[in-house]
C-alpha cells in the first residue's frame, strides 16, 4: 500500500538513477570508442538465425538517459497531475511499460527483436489515448493505432526482405543494403518511420492523440514515440547514402514543418499547438537526415526533447488552473498569477524558436546553418525559411493570447502555481532547457563544423526569425481590432488551419468510402453469391448427397436389384 501511494516517487528516483548510469556509460564509450553487444540465439533455421540482440554504443545510451531522465520527471509531475482520477495506479504501470518499450526500441541492432519495442509503443500509446474513455479519445485511439499500424506492416515487410542476407542485424549488414537493388527495402524503412513520426501523408494521428493525459503528452511528444522514426532513420543512415529516397525524404519532410508552422498559426487548443510545433521540429530532424547529416539529427532530438517535455508540463500546469479549458481565447494575463510557470513556458518557448543560447539555440542554428551550405533545391530552401519565420509566429501568438494581454477569464478562479510537485518536477528540465545543448554541442562536436556562407545567408536565420516575431506581433494586434477579418478569405483559412484536410482525409474520407463499400460487398457477398455458394450452399448441397448415401447403406433389396441391374448395362456397352 505504500508503494501504491509513493509510486510516483519511487519512480521518479529509479528513472533519474538509471539516467544517470546511462548516461555515464555513454560518456565512456564516447570517449573510448567501444561499442558492446549481447547476443542470444534464440533459433536456427539451415543458414538463418532468429537471435536476441542488445546494443550498448554511445548512441543508445545517450539516448536512453535522455528519456529516462524526461520519464523520471513526468513520472513524479504525475503524482499531482492525476491524483485525483480514480486509474492512477493503472496510468503509472501504463507509463512504465511504454517506457520500457522505448528502451527495448532504443538498444535494439535486430529488426526482428526491435518490433518488441515498436509495437509495444504503438499497443501501450493506444491505452494511454483511450484512458479518459469518451468517445473523442476512441477515435482519436483508434486514428492513432491503425495509422502506426501502416508502419508496423512496413517494418514486417522489411524483415522478410532482409532475410535474404542470413541476419536481422542492420548495424553489422548496413554495408550490403547501400546497393541499388535494395531500393525498396529502404522505401520499406522511411514508410514506417514517417508514420510513427507522422510525417505527410500520416500527419492527422498527433494532434489527435492529444486526447491522452498532459503528461504522456509530455513523454510521448518529446522523447519516445514520435522519435522512435526519427532513430530508426539514424540508425539506417548509413544505408541511405547517395540513395532516390533521400530527395523524397527530404521534400516530405520540409512540406511537414511548413503546413505544421501554418496550421499552427490557426490553431486555438493549447496542446494541438505544443503537438503542431512537435510535428514541425520531426520535420526538421528528418529534413537534416534526408541531406546527410545523422548526428546532427540526433543533436537535434535530445535537445528538443528536454524543451519540448517542459513546453508540455506548463501547459499542464496552466490548464489545470484555468479550470480545465484548452482555449488558449479563454486565458490572458497568467503571467500575474502564475510567474513561475510562465517562466519556465518562456525559456521552453524561446528554446523552441532558437532564442541565442538556450538548447535550442545550438541544433537549430547549426542546423539551418549547414542547411543554407548544402546542394539543395530552391523550394526546400524556401520551405526551411519560411518554416522558421512560422516557428516564431506563433510562439509570439501563444505567449500574446495566453501569457500576457488582459485576463479572458469569464471567472477568477484560484490560479496559481504553488503545486510543490508539478513545479519542482519541472526546474531540471527548465535547468536542463537553458544549458543542455550547449553541454551537449561540447560533447557530440567536439571538433566544430566548417560552416562557410556569405553574409546574407548567416544572417538570414536571425532576420526570418525577427520578421516571424514581428508578423506574429502585428497579426496579433490585428486580431484584436479586426476580429473577423479572417472571413474575407475563408477558404484560405480553413485549409491552412486544418493541416491541409489531412484529418478529413483520414478518417471521413477513408472510413466512408470503406462502409459504402462494405455495404455492397455485404448484400452481394454475405448475403448474396457467397451464401448460395458458400456456407448455406454446401449445407444443402452436403445434406442431398448425404441423405442420398443414407439411403444406399439402408440394406434395402430394391437398391441392390437396381444397381446390379445398372452395373450389367455399363458392362455391357464397355465389353461390346
Amino acid at each position: 500500500m505504500v508503494w501504491m501511494i509513493y509510486m510516483h516517487k519511487i519512480s521518479m528516483l529509479g528513472l533519474w538513477a538509471g539516467s544517470l548510469v546511462c548516461g555515464t556509460v555513454s560518456l565512456m564509450k564516447l570517449f573510448s570508442g567501444v561499442t558492446s553487444v549481447i547476443e542470444w540465439d534464440l533459433a536456427s533455421l539451415n543458414s538463418l538465425s532468429v537471435v536476441f540482440v542488445l546494443i550498448f554504443d554511445w548512441i543508445s545510451m545517450l539516448f536512453l538517459c535522455f528519456v529516462l531522465l524526461i520519464s523520471g520527471s513526468v513520472m513524479y509531475y504525475s503524482g499531482s497531475y492525476m491524483k485525483e482520477d480514480k486509474n492512477f495506479n493503472r496510468f503509472m504501470y501504463l507509463v512504465l511499460m511504454f517506457v520500457l518499450s522505448m528502451a527495448m526500441m532504443v538498444l535494439s541492432p535486430n529488426l526482428v527483436s526491435i518490433l518488441l519495442g515498436w509495437d509495444g509503443l504503438g499497443l501501450v500509446s493506444y491505452a494511454l489515448v483511450i484512458f479518459y474513455q469518451n468517445e473523442k479519445s476512441a477515435n482519436a485511439g483508434m486514428l492513432t493505432i491503425l495509422s502506426n499500424r501502416v508502419g508496423d506492416v512496413a517494418i514486417l515487410l522489411s524483415i522478410g526482405l532482409m532475410a535474404s542476407l542470413g541476419s536481422w542485424n542492420f548495424v553489422i549488414y548496413s554495408y550490403y543494403i547501400m546497393d541499388t537493388e535494395w531500393i525498396l527495402f529502404k522505401f520499406l524503412l522511411m514508410l514506417s518511420a514517417m508514420t510513427k513520426s507522422a510525417q505527410i501523408p500520416f500527419s492527422a494521428w498527433l494532434p489527435a492523440a492529444m486526447a491522452a493525459p498532459t503528461p504522456v503528452s509530455a513523454l510521448v511528444h518529446s522523447s519516445t514515440l514520435v522519435t522512435a522514426g526519427v532513430y530508426l532513420m539514424i540508425r539506417f543512415s548509413g544505408a541511405l547514402e547517395g540513395s532516390k529516397i533521400q530527395g523524397m525524404l527530404l521534400i516530405i519532410s520540409c512540406l511537414t514543418m511548413f503546413m505544421a508552422g501554418l496550421g499552427a498559426n490557426f490553431e486555438y487548443d493549447l496542446k494541438k499547438i505544443i503537438a503542431l510545433s512537435t510535428l514541425s521540429q520531426l520535420g526538421v530532424m528528418l529534413s537534416i537526415l534526408a541531406l546527410g547529416y545523422p548526428d546532427l539529427s540526433f543533436f537535434h532530438l535530445l535537445s528538443h526533447a528536454l524543451f519540448k517535455a517542459l513546453l508540455f508540463m506548463c501547459a499542464g500546469i496552466i490548464i489545470h488552473s484555468v479550470g480545465n479549458y484548452q482555449d488558449i481565447r479563454c486565458m490572458g494575463g497568467l503571467i500575474k498569477f502564475m510567474p513561475l510557470s510562465v517562466s519556465f513556458m518562456s525559456v521552453s518557448n524561446l528554446a523552441l524558436c532558437g532564442f541565442p543560447f538556450l538548447a535550442g539555440f545550438y541544433s537549430k542554428d547549426m542546423i539551418l546553418e549547414v542547411a543554407f551550405m548544402s546542394w539543395i533545391n530552391f523550394i526546400s530552401l524556401l520551405l526551411y525559411i519560411l518554416a522558421t519565420g512560422l516557428t516564431v509566429m506563433y510562439t509570439m501568438r501563444l505567449i500574446f493570447y495566453s501569457l500576457s494581454g488582459n485576463s479572458n477569464l469569464s471567472v477568477m478562479m484560484n490560479i496559481s502555481d504553488e503545486d510543490k510537485i508539478m513545479s519542482n518536477s519541472m526546474i531540471l528540465l527548465g535547468v536542463s532547457a537553458i544549458f543542455m545543448g550547449a553541454v551537449l554541442s561540447w560533447v557530440i562536436f567536439p571538433e566544430p563544423y566548417m560552416i562557410c556562407l556569405n553574409v546574407m545567408m548567416k544572417n538570414m536565420v536571425l532576420g526570418v526569425s525577427l520578421a516571424g516575431g514581428v508578423m506574429g506581433y502585428m497579426f496579433n494586434l490585428l486580431n484584436v481590432s479586426y476580429n473577423l477579418k479572417s472571413i474575407n478569405n475563408y477558404k484560405m483559412v480553413v485549409m491552412s488551419g486544418s493541416m491541409w484536410f489531412m484529418p478529413f482525409l483520414s478518417t471521413k474520407k477513408i472510413s466512408g468510402s470503406s462502409l459504402i463499400s462494405g455495404v455492397g460487398v455485404e448484400k452481394l457477398g454475405d448475403k448474396g453469391w457467397f451464401e448460395y455458394f458458400g456456407g448455406q450452399g454446401m449445407y444443402f448441397l452436403f445434406k442431398k448427397y448425404f441423405s442420398l448415401l443414407n439411403e444406399l447403406q439402408l440394406n434395402n433389396i430394391k437398391v441392390f436389384m437396381k444397381i446390379f441391374v445398372v452395373g450389367l448395362v455399363i458392362m455391357l456397352f464397355v465389353f461390346v
